[in-house]
C-alpha cells in the first residue's frame, strides 16, 4: 500500500507543474508571472528584491518582470506597511478575481472530491498532505 501511495504522490507532484503552466496559459500569462503572482498573494509584504530571492532570478529580471504586470494591472507598487522608504509590490484584486475565476473548475473539482471523503477518511487524508507538505518544505530548505 505504501508503494501505492508514494507513486501516487508522485504522479500528483509531476502534475504540479503542468498546472502551473496550464493556469499561465489561462490567464495569458509566463510561468514565471504566475509564481509571482502566487509569491505576492500569500501576504507577506515583498518588495522586488525579495521577489527575485523567491523566485531565484536576478534583480533586474525581477525589476522587468513587475514592470509587465504592473503594465498589465496586476500588480502596483505601495509603500511597504512599516517601512515607508520601502516600496512592497501588492497584487490587484482585478488579478485575484481573475485567477480565482480560472482556478474555480480545478478547485470546484476538488472539493467535490473531497466532500465524498467519509469524516475520518477527511482527517487521515490532511494529516497526510499536511505532514507530507512538511517532508517537502523541509527537503526545498535543504542547502546543497
Amino acid at each position: 500500500m505504501a508503494l501505492r501511495v508514494n507513486l501516487a504522490l508522485r504522479d500528483l507532484l509531476a502534475l504540479a507543474h503542468d498546472v502551473q503552466l496550464a493556469l499561465a496559459r489561462r490567464l495569458g500569462l509566463g510561468a514565471t508571472d504566475v509564481q509571482a503572482l502566487q509569491h505576492l498573494a500569500a501576504g507577506t509584504p515583498m518588495g522586488t528584491v525579495e521577489l527575485a530571492h523567491a523566485l531565484k532570478i536576478r534583480s533586474a529580471s525581477a525589476t522587468v518582470l513587475v514592470d509587465r504586470l504592473e503594465a498589465a494591472g496586476h500588480v502596483r507598487r505601495d509603500r511597504h506597511p512599516s517601512d515607508g522608504r520601502r516600496i512592497t509590490l501588492v497584487v490587484a484584486e482585478a488579478a485575484r478575481a481573475e485567477v480565482r475565476a480560472a482556478l474555480a473548475p480545478l478547485v470546484d473539482a476538488v472539493t467535490r472530491l473531497t466532500e465524498e471523503l467519509a469524516p475520518g477518511e477527511a482527517e487521515v487524508v490532511a494529516k497526510f498532505l499536511g505532514d507530507t507538505t512538511e517532508v517537502l518544505r523541509a527537503y526545498a530548505a535543504e542547502p546543497r
